[in-house]
This record gives structure tokens, C-alpha cells and sequence, in this order.
């Protein structure tokens, strides 16, 4: 207030071990975040707080945030966004690492292309262009129309569908963020086997019912392609892809289209590795390090979703260049990352790698996952 009242704009502050940071939305509502300093940069605690704002405008519309008439009835509307919002601050129980990249995680699959063909079929039946076949958490196949969504409502749409009560079938009413904040659209998921949803969405017709009773017709000769998909789970990339051993994790973002392949179980087999890295520290590490060098090394993605970007005080803005690589190494563990006009790939690899191999596995491992032109990120 104090900033305010001299015309200028603070954007975040810090202790000795902590740091705040805020952002006003529509001029209506301020969001907080205060949060221990962990060596992240400032850039995805903003991304992060608009996120949270993005979250509340999926499940309660922009109208009722920005026009706000009775206090009390807002705080109770906005009870429907808790789990989402707290699934969105608890990372360590999040499977996935769309919420830190701003792009929708994904499952490679040759037999994607199959199921292509199914999803448009049944999409068109439901009288829809929007839909989406999710297998544990991650968008297997989509219709042209969904991937012209916004990065973070593919996100966050994948993340609300994980977190609702299970079910066979079920629908809930939601905006879209970017695309249509105001006037709210059906979505409704529909359990195929376990762990694979088809998710539409639609207006008022067909029935939630109607929608059931035709997926036998459209899902049951796909049967075994959706299991096999499924089977990849959660390495996330089908055996086609032979990449190095000594790989823990990896995490790689094409931001032409805001979608992202992430594994911590890159291999099958259980390995000597896995005592000392459980998946979860895997993961732990790999958003460390991903948070860490964007911003401060990297420059921040440009998501088509971010229509109102802040100017954040990081470390990549006073560099004389533009590195393209960068990179860690301590006694457990090394990580590496590189990016190119396209991708941006953050790999964790064991202590048994020399540094000297670290550049030349990471630029190989992105050619075998990107060159395969009938499996493409």
C-alpha cells in the first residue's frame, strides 16, 4: 500500500530465509504467496499465483471475481476450489510437472494414432470438437480443438479431472480461464478402464447417460491399444525410445505446442539407483532444478496464456547473453539442461556418469525422443 501510494509497483520481497510474493488480478482480488527460500526464481512464484487465480476463474467464473457484491457468498463459492488450489501448493503429491511449466503433460505411444481416429469419432457423435483421451493423469490424444486451448487450461482441466471423486461417468461445469471466462461449458469424463478417461466438452445435449451408452461402440474395438497406452505408465514413453542408463528423470517441454513428457521411472527394471532415488526425490530434484534455472538462467516461456505478464526481477535479465545450456553436479546426482528454438529438456542423471558425458547424452537423448516423426511431442 505503502509502494502504491508512491507509484510504484512491488512485486516481491524477502527475508533472510523466506520470501513473499504478490500479484493483484482485475484490480479486485490479491493473491499471496509467502514461501521458504528455496533458490527458485521469482518467475514461477508468479506463474504459480496466477494459477491459483486461473483455478478460481475455471470453477467460479471471472464475472463473480471481479464484481464482487457480498463477501461471505464469494468465500463460500470459492470452497470448490480448495482441493485444486491446494493440489497446485502441495507439489510433492503431484504426479505430474505441468504445474510448473505451464504446458499439459502427455504419454507417447505409437498407438496414439489409433486412438486419434476413435476419440474424433466419438467427439463428433457427442456434437463437440473439444475432447481428450487422459491415461493416468496425462492427455494421451486430443482433438485440434483442445490443443488450441491455453497451456495452463490444458493444465489445469487435466489436474481438476484427477483430483474429483472417481466414478464411471461424471460432469461438472467449468469456464475457461483464457478462452471463455465468463460463460461456462460442460465437461464431462468418462471412465474407459482403469486409470484412461475420455473427457468432452459440450453444451446442454447429449445426456451425461447418452454419452455412456455410446462408448462401447466407439472404445470396445480400441480395447487393447488403451491398455497397451496404459501399460507405458509411468515411464510415460514407449520402449522405442532407448536412451541412456544412467538417466533418473527427465522433463522435456516443446513450447510451440505447451506440451510436456515427464518420466522418474525412465526404466522398468528396478535398479541399484532406486533405493538411494525413491521417485519421489526424483521428482523433488527435477522441479528444484527446473525452477531454478528458469528464471535465473533460462528466459521464462512465452505462453500464449499470458496475457498479463509482470516484469520479474531474475537473474537471466541482467546476463550479457542467452545461454542455451546449463547444468549441476554434486556427489549423488548431476542434472543437465538444454534448450533449443523448440524444446527445453531438464534431465537428472545418476552419480555414475562422468561430467564430461553429460552434453553430449542430454543432445542425444533429445534427438530420440524428437525424431520420430509417428510419435511426436
Amino acid at each position: 500500500m505503502f509502494a502504491n501510494t508512491h507509484d510504484i509497483e512491488l512485486l516481491a520481497t524477502r527475508t533472510k530465509d523466506a520470501k513473499i510474493v504478490w500479484k493483484v488480478f482485475h484490480k479486485s482480488i490479491t493473491l499471496i504467496v509467502v514461501t521458504g527460500d528455496d533458490a527458485a526464481s521469482d518467475t514461477y512464484l508468479h506463474h504459480l499465483l496466477s494459477s491459483v487465480f486461473d483455478s478460481m476463474v475455471l470453477l467460479v467464473g471471472l464475472d463473480d471475481l471481479i464484481n464482487i457484491k457480498n463477501v461471505e457468498r464469494l468465500k463460500r463459492e470459492l470452497k470448490c476450489c480448495y482441493r485444486l488450489i491446494d493440489s497446485l501448493l502441495e507439489q510433492s503429491d503431484l504426479q505430474i510437472f505441468g504445474d510448473i511449466t505451464g504446458s499439459v503433460d502427455v504419454i507417447l505411444a505409437q498407438e496414439n494414432s489409433t486412438l486419434q481416429g476413435v476419440l474424433e469419432a466419438f467427439v463428433e457423435g457427442a456434437d463437440s470438437t473439444y475432447g481428450c483421451l487422459l491415461i493416468h493423469g496425462k492427455v494421451s490424444v486430443a482433438t485440434k480443438k483442445w490443443w488450441q486451448m491455453a497451456g495452463i487450461e490444458l493444465v489445469l482441466i487435466s489436474l481438476l479431472i484427477s483430483i474429483l471423486p472417481r466414478g464411471s461417468s461424471r460432469e461438472i461445469p467449468i469456464f475457461l480461464p483464457h478462452g471463455s471466462p465468463t460463460v461456462p461449458h460442460r465437461l464431462c469424463t468418462l471412465q474407459l478402464t482403469h486409470g484412461v478417461e475420455t473427457c468432452v466438452l459440450c453444451g446442454p445435449a447429449p445426456s451425461l447417460a447418452q454419452l455412456s451408452s455410446q462408448v462401447p461402440q466407439y472404445w470396445t474395438p480400441a480395447y487393447e491399444a488403451l491398455l497397451t497406452v496404459s501399460s507405458l505408465h509411468p515411464k510415460n514413453f514407449p520402449p522405442l525410445f532407448k536412451i541412456d542408463h544412467n538417466i533418473l528423470g527427465l522433463i522435456l517441454v516443446n513450447s510451440e505446442s505447451h506440451r510436456c513428457l515427464c518420466s522418474v521411472q525412465p526404466e522398468n527394471e528396478q535398479r541399484r539407483e532406486g533405493a538411494i532415488f525413491p521417485t519421489s526425490k526424483r521428482r523433488a530434484i527435477l522441479r528444484a532444478f527446473y525452477k531454478h534455472v528458469v528464471g535465473h538462467i533460462f528466459s521464462p516461456p512465452r505462453l500464449k496464456d499470458a496475457s498479463d505478464a509482470v516484469l520479474v526481477n531474475d537473474s537471466h535479465e541482467r546476463l550479457r547473453h542467452h545461454p542455451l545450456e546449463a547444468y549441476i553436479s554434486s556427489e549423488t546426482h548431476s542434472c543437465y539442461a538444454l534448450q533449443t528454438a523448440v524444446y527445453r529438456i531438464f534431465i537428472l542423471f545418476s552419480s555414475q556418469i562422468p561430467s564430461f558425458a553429460l552434453r553430449s547424452v542430454t543432445k542425444k537423448t533429445l534427438a530420440i525422443i524428437t525424431k520420430e516423426k509417428s510419435i511426436r511431442l
